[in-house]
């Protein structure tokens, strides 16, 4: 059967989310216009840096809960990651919705905000509170998507 729209999409950021290299949480990202995909993105360190399944995770040697402590993390996230590829090849993201694997964090939530996203399609929930406060604030469309054999 052909998949809708938000289901090919939520695959694709499901793909881009196996290249990760985080010990901790693998995330993917897609931005999408016009039902046309603009960039992909996966969380990981900076690009020619060592990855932290080589080097370790130092918020997991400290003990760091999840949603605690970004600045510690050595590694981008997914959706940074999407958002500045698009920034190195021109692509603008004005008024394109971002497919996510996990709610975006506070930080995250600040770029597309300004990056002017429309909407954020995503699958996993993710412990930031004021993510989710700054998002509706901003009037960004939030959808939780399920898969749809989970939805029957």
């Amino acid at each position: 059967m052909r998949p809708d729209w938000d289901s090919y999409f939520m695959e694709m950021a499901t793909v881009a989310k196996k290249r990760s290299t985080c010990l901790r949480r693998q995330v993917g990202a897609v931005l999408v216009k016009n039902h046309q995909i603009l960039t992909s993105g996966y969380n990981g360190a900076p690009a020619g840096l060592s990855h932290c399944d080589e080097t370790g995770c130092l918020r997991q040697e400290m003990k760091i809960p999840s949603g605690e402590r970004h600045e510690i993390c050595r590694g981008l996230h997914a959706e940074q990651n999407a958002i500045i590829q698009a920034a190195q090849y021109g692509v603008s993201v004005r008024a394109s919705t971002m497919y996510i694997t996990h709610h975006p964090c506070m930080i995250c939530a600040k770029m597309i905000i300004n990056a002017g996203i429309n909407a954020v399609v995503f699958s996993g929930d993710y412990p930031d509170e004021l993510s989710k406060k700054m998002l509706e604030d901003a009037g960004i469309e939030m959808k939780w998507w399920t898969p749809a054999d989970s939805r029957e």
